[in-house]
């Protein structure tokens, strides 16, 4: 598999692209755009948006080029969904089928044969960054706002071997007690709530799982979904603290749930990772 390049912008020193190729996993092209410094790359991270998003919009908004150039490191945006199927009930909300896949590999009724997140990034994606970008695979880490950054917490503590660190903005780290998880695990994953604990890292934690390095979170205080109970990162914190996993919660006073707040703390994040790759 390999990926077409779309469109490329000078930036920094280095090249703001966007690529698309044809997926094992979905069925369908998938988009992802990337930003790879000039001269030595020292490793990747996958950054995962969330609802309603697609691959430009942390490329775009983030403001990450700067200090992913000044650590030499590369980012990889997927999109957050297949396109172009009409799936029953695919695009009548907007958190739930189309950009808000919740990155689960999918076990209903046609959303089973392309709605596989999952996989696609862990297997198919992760070895893109391997055989497209000469990305080592010990040299990849993992990252995400809202539903990505429960992708991303869910990912990096299921497949700790693959993702040298974790960090998240406002994730949705309790999903199977969130109103938007409920939804959408009922929707991909049937009734059985055993496979919804697969996908929910609170759950993960307590039943075992861990990742060896510290896992980084920003979560505003004035964020709209905090405040309806979307987000519950206060489960996730003390799962954390009972099964000794490591994790340094920021709670940021006034910030909110946009990228204004992701703006104003990447840079904290890209060092994080860089800790890790470098």
């Amino acid at each position: 598999m390999e990926a077409t390049l779309l469109k490329s912008h000078k930036t920094f020193e280095g090249q703001t692209q966007f690529w698309e190729h044809d997926s094992v996993s979905t069925k369908t092209k998938m988009k992802f755009s990337t930003y790879i410094p000039t001269g030595l790359v020292k490793g990747c991270v996958i950054w995962l948006s969330g609802l309603t998003c697609t691959d430009e919009n942390f490329i775009t908004k983030a403001g990450a080029q700067k200090y992913l150039a000044e650590h030499q490191l590369m980012v990889i945006c997927p999109d957050t969904s297949p396109r172009g199927l009409q799936l029953p009930g695919e695009h009548d909300s907007y958190d739930f089928g189309s950009g808000a896949s919740f990155y689960v590999d999918a076990k209903t009724e046609g959303y089973s044969e392309h709605y596989n997140m999952f996989s696609y990034i862990t297997n198919e994606l992760y070895e893109l960054i391997q055989n497209q970008f000469q990305i080592p695979k010990n040299k990849v880490s993992i990252m995400g706002h809202s539903m990505g950054g429960h992708g991303a917490l869910v990912i990096g503590l299921r497949e700790s071997s693959k993702f040298q660190s974790i960090s998240a903005f406002a994730p949705i780290t309790n999903p199977t007690l969130a109103p938007w998880g409920k939804k959408a695990f009922t929707g991909y994953l049937g009734e059985d709530q055993d496979i919804w604990k697969q996908y929910d890292a609170t759950e993960l934690i307590r039943s075992g799982a861990r990742h060896p390095n510290e896992i980084l979170i920003d979560q505003g205080l004035a964020d709209e979904f905090y405040l309806k109970a979307q987000l519950l990162p206060s489960h996730f914190e003390k799962s954390c603290e009972v099964a000794d996993q490591k994790l340094k919660m920021h709670y940021r006073a006034d910030f909110d749930h946009s990228y204004y707040f992701i703006a104003t703390f990447i840079e904290s994040h890209i060092q994080h990772h860089a800790k890790f790759l470098a």
